[in-house]
């Protein structure tokens, strides 16, 4: 009789746990028809090279950015307003809503410089002391919790992030990023942003 009473237990837990998940859901998608999708899109395809893809993207690391645009860590006026109405849970629902979309491959614009890209991402650059990219991003630049999903995202983005980490714009994410950037020249910045956006 007891071993009844706890799977019933086990049962009504996982079954709140999935409500709690779709009421989440809900809400998610309340606030991205809302505001998000104006600039990163309904299923976070994004409207313009200039914003990120946040689709496939790593909960945490959403949840984390909504955070720092909020409490001022990383700036940005337009992000700062959006973030400043989000709770905590809500950056979680978010992060998990663009986590489980998807973006279409499309291959580079520029396949030559996607080409040097490569070299420099899983290389690195022994003459300037650059290392690979891959050494904290993985070959398959998919990232991880902590570290952004890199793989498919637009290169204007990533290339105007590498010049913010390069001029110390961009403070909230790991010191090691400014080391770097400031390693990189203009045109490995350029060819690194475009082998990404084709992965």
């Amino acid at each position: 009789m007891l071993a009844l009473a706890q799977c019933v237990a086990v049962v009504m837990c996982l079954g709140a746990g999935s409500v709690w998940a779709q009421a989440d859901e809900a809400r998610a998608k309340k606030i991205v028809s809302g505001v998000c999708f104006v600039c990163h899109g309904a299923e976070g395809e994004s409207s313009s090279e200039v914003f990120p893809r946040l689709a496939g993207q790593h909960w945490e690391y959403i949840a984390k950015q909504l955070e720092n645009f909020k409490s001022g860590k990383r700036k940005s006026t337009a992000m700062a307003d959006m973030a400043a109405k989000l709770k905590p849970d809500e950056m979680v629902a978010l992060g998990k809503y663009f986590e489980k979309k998807s973006l279409p491959a499309e291959p580079p614009k520029d396949a030559d410089l996607a080409a040097v890209g490569k070299y420099v991402f899983q290389v690195g650059n022994k003459f300037s002391g650059l290392a690979a990219c891959a050494s904290c991003h993985g070959k398959d630049a998919l990232g991880t919790a902590a570290l952004p999903r890199l793989a498919g995202q637009y290169a204007p983005y990533i290339e105007a992030q590498l010049r913010q980490f390069d001029k110390r714009e961009r403070t909230n994410d790991n010191a090691v990023m400014h080391s770097i950037a400031s390693k990189m020249t203009p045109l490995e910045m350029a060819a690194v942003a475009e082998y990404l956006s084709g992965k």
